[in-house]
C-alpha cells in the first residue's frame, strides 16, 4: 500500500456518510423555516426549499467542518490505539499505526494538520452563518469547535482516554447528534426550538447503535486491552437490549416528530430508511459470534444518512 492509500485508509471514508447525516437533518430544517419565514412559502413546498440548500454556502462549509472533525478523529483514533497496543490484532479493516503503514510521528503530524485545517473551515462558516452580527454566539461556536477538537484526540489519546473509560456513547450522542443538527439548524434560523430535539436524539441514537455494533465486535479484544467499553462493562446481554432501545427510540422519536409536523404522506418517505435497521435488529438478536457483527456497522451507518436524506425532502 503506498502512502496516499495509507491516509485514505487511515481516514476511513465510509465513517462520513454518518458524520454528515446531522448536518443534512438539521440544516434541512433550518433552511426550510428560513425559507418559509423570508419568502412565505407553504410547508406542502419544502421540497423546494430543500433543493435550495444544496446551493448554500453555509451548508456545505458545515458539511467539510463535520468531515475535518471525523477525519481528525479517525486518525487520533488509529495513533491512540495503535500506540496502546489495541489494534495489533483487532478484527475488520486492519489500522495504519499498528500495522506500520503510518509512522505514529506522521500521524501525529497529520493530527495537527488536520485541526489547523478544520478550525479555519470552521472559522469561515461561523462568519459566513453569523457574521459579526452575534459576536457571542461566534465565540460560543468557535469554542465549541475547539471542543470537538479536543474531544476527537482524547477519544483514545492520553493517559486517561474517555473511550476506554465506557464514556464514547456520550461524546457520540453529544457531538453527532445533538450539536451536528441543533448547531446547524441554529446557523440558519438564530434560534432553536425544542421539538428539533426529537429529530438530534434520532441521529444520535443511531451514531451510538454503530459505535455500539463496533464495540460488539471488538468485545474480546477490547477486554485484552482494557478498553472498557460500555460492551466491555457490562457484556453482550446488555448490548443487545442497549442496542434494540437506541434503534427503536431513535426511530420512534422521528415518527412523533413528523406526526407533530404533519402535512404531507411524503413525509413519512424516510420509513424506506428503517427497513435495514429493523434487519439489523433481527440480525443482531440472533448473533452468537461478535466478528460477524462487522458486515453491519455499514449497514446501520448508510441507513443512518439514507434516513437523513430522506427525511429532509419533505420537514
Amino acid at each position: 500500500m503506498n502512502t496516499i492509500k495509507a491516509w485514505i485508509a487511515a481516514a476511513r471514508l465510509r465513517t462520513l456518510p454518518l458524520s454528515v447525516s446531522g448536518i443534512i437533518v438539521g440544516a434541512s430544517l433550518g433552511y426550510n423555516f428560513f425559507c418559509n419565514s423570508k419568502a412565505d412559502v407553504l410547508s406542502t413546498d419544502s421540497a423546494i426549499c430543500v433543493l435550495g440548500l444544496y446551493e448554500s454556502t453555509t451548508f456545505w462549509l458545515a458539511i467539510l467542518t463535520t468531515i475535518g472533525f471525523q477525519i481528525l478523529s479517525n486518525f487520533a483514533n488509529d495513533y491512540g490505539d495503535g500506540i496502546k497496543g489495541t489494534d495489533d490484532d483487532r478484527q475488520g479493516e486492519k489500522r495504519v499505526v499498528a500495522s506500520g503503514l503510518i509512522s505514529a510521528h506522521s500521524m501525529k503530524k497529520g493530527m495537527i494538520a488536520t485541526t489547523i485545517i478544520t478550525l479555519l473551515i470552521a472559522l469561515l462558516l461561523i462568519y459566513t452563518a453569523l457574521g459579526s452580527k452575534d459576536v457571542l454566539m461566534s465565540i460560543v461556536f468557535f469554542g465549541l469547535g475547539t471542543l470537538s477538537v479536543v474531544a476527537a484526540i482524547t477519544y483514545t489519546v492520553g493517559k486517561k482516554p474517555y473511550g476506554y473509560s465506557g464514556f464514547g456513547d456520550v461524546f457520540v450522542f453529544l457531538f453527532f447528534g445533538l450539536l451536528s443538527v441543533l448547531g446547524s439548524y441554529y446557523l440558519f434560523t438564530q434560534d432553536i426550538f425544542l421539538d428539533i430535539l426529537l429529530p438530534a436524539i434520532t441521529i444520535g441514537f443511531f451514531s451510538i447503535a454503530v459505535l455500539n455494533l463496533n464495540n460488539m465486535r471488538d468485545i474480546e479484544n477490547d477486554k485484552k486491552h482494557s478498553k472498557n467499553t460500555l460492551v466491555v462493562l457490562y457484556g453482550m446481554a446488555f448490548a443487545k437490549k442497549y442496542h434494540f432501545t437506541l434503534l427503536i427510540g431513535g426511530m420512534l422519536c422521528a415518527i412523533i416528530y413528523t406526526l407533530s409536523h404533519y402535512h404531507a404522506p411524503l413525509q413519512f418517505i424516510y420509513l424506506l430508511s428503517f427497513t435495514p435497521i429493523i434487519l439489523n435488529i433481527r440480525t443482531v438478536y440472533k448473533n452468537e459470534n461478535p466478528i460477524l457483527l462487522d458486515s453491519e456497522l455499514k449497514k446501520v451507518a448508510l441507513s443512518t444518512f439514507a434516513f437523513a436524506l430522506l427525511f429532509s425532502y419533505l420537514h
